[in-house]
């Protein structure tokens, strides 16, 4: 009689805290859970009552990872309620700040937290010994993106200058210039990661799901667009919720999601699967080497995440030029507070994130919803275990595990941001 039992206590190189739980029997699954135990986090609450200037800086903190993305969509989400147009400037500089999140994200995944797995190290630590060239270069990009975006919101991490209708301070022209160049110096260190990845043996599991992303007609979407999904589907961000469908498992504190199938699932997976054909050439010729075409293995995900970086790099360059060309100008942002409502939504390193705001006439945030990348993958984490471990049943328990911890891990997961429900009994 052949028992199995993983139970993996607080999953390693993820931001937060989730379990694995794996029971079977000859070859017989009792149990399978993937499990969210971290405390909630009540950020709805806090931004209630405050005024619309400060919910951005509130909701900021969200995430010290993605606090680009939180900031942009809840800024977007008063732009929509108070009507506010941007000027093409202050788009330009967005997608830009957008660019050195997205670069410095997915850096750290590829080769802090995903890349040990594939070369058989418990952490990025032991690295330092035997691929330090390979760590070295991630801490040098990881630099250029946070440099990159200092220079535009003064710092990476809680973005400072970051305002609803554009920038309370510009960037110094030179300043973008002189990071172009290191951009440009920079085409080696993915010519390496894309070396270094093609070498990597990738798990061959493939379950079909459904995959949401935003989706714009002139790029390859992350701050503009329209919900997409895979199965033929666009709908307006106003009408997240019907997509969303959030529900609750007893075994978890993040709410899970469905839309039409019973999962999907969000990420550099989704976006590439819907979005491929609008990537810049640079990132086109990097998937090609890398032989990524649209697939259903969530094992992907990081090679998808590695094409995107390529593409931050190279839309990085295209935008500075485009600025440098016009030259920057002090602008101030034109705000007319009024009662209202907004969703703002952008393609977080992790998916697609929705903040739904509503103002009094005062500009007092009376409501708040957020919906997490992560809180949208969840259920179909937990889906692709339920598929995944029949099929590797009858492996060793230590590579039994090692593919389910690879499997949460490849999801980048950003389990704390996810943490929205609390069920509590009064007695």
């Amino acid at each position: 009689m052949k028992q199995v039992k993983v139970d993996v206590h607080y999953v390693t190189r993820i931001e937060g805290h989730g379990n694995i739980l794996l029971n079977a029997k000859d070859g017989k699954i009792e149990e399978i859970r993937w499990e969210v135990p971290e405390s909630p986090r009540f950020f709805e609450a806090m931004l209630r009552g405050r005024s619309y200037e400060d919910v951005p800086i509130i909701a900021s903190r969200i995430c010290g990872i993605c606090s680009i993305a939180h900031t942009t969509a809840s800024i977007q989400a008063i732009e929509a309620a108070f009507g506010v147009q941007l000027t093409e400037q202050a788009i330009l500089l967005r997608k830009l700040l957008y660019d050195a999140e997205l670069l410095e994200s997915h850096v750290l995944h590829a080769l802090f937290l995903a890349a040990p797995d594939f070369l058989g190290a418990p952490s990025v630590f032991p690295l330092v010994a035997t691929h330090k060239d390979v760590v070295v270069m991630a801490l040098r990009l990881k630099k250029l993106a946070y440099n990159l975006a200092e220079a535009i919101a003064g710092r990476k991490t809680h973005p400072l200058t970051c305002m609803v209708g554009g920038f309370a301070k510009m960037p110094d022209i030179n300043e973008l210039k002189a990071l172009k160049k290191r951009l440009e110096e920079a085409r080696p260190d993915f010519d390496a990661i894309i070396k270094l990845y093609k070498t990597l043996s990738i798990p061959d599991f493939q379950r079909e799901t459904e995959y949401i992303a935003l989706k714009d007609p002139k790029e390859y979407a992350f701050i503009s667009g329209e919900i997409a999904s895979s199965d033929a589907v666009t709908t307006p961000l106003n009408d997240y919720l019907g997509v969303t469908n959030e529900f609750c498992v007893p075994w978890s504190t993040a709410k899970y999601t469905k839309n039409k199938r019973d999962a999907y699932q969000v990420g550099a997976l989704a976006r590439y699967n819907l979005n491929h054909e609008q990537l810049l050439p640079q990132a086109k010729k990097a998937a090609a080497e890398l032989g990524l075409k649209p697939n259903h293995n969530p094992y992907m995900i990081t090679v998808a995440q590695v094409v995107e970086a390529v593409h931050a790099m190279e839309d990085a360059i295209s935008i500075i030029d485009k600025l440098a060309a016009k030259g920057i100008k002090d602008e101030v942002p034109k705000v007319k507070v009024r009662a209202g409502w907004g969703v703002g939504a952008v393609e977080a390193p992790r998916g697609i994130l929705f903040h739904d705001y509503t103002f009094d006439s005062k500009g007092i945030l009376t409501q708040a919803n957020c919906i997490i990348p992560t809180n949208q993958n969840h259920n179909n984490i937990q889906k692709d275990m339920e598929a995944l471990v029949p099929k590797i049943i009858n492996q060793p328990e230590d590579e039994i595990r090692l593919k389910l911890e690879m499997l949460v891990r490849a999801y980048d997961p950003c389990v704390s941001c996810s943490t929205h429900f609390l069920k509590i009994s009064f007695k």
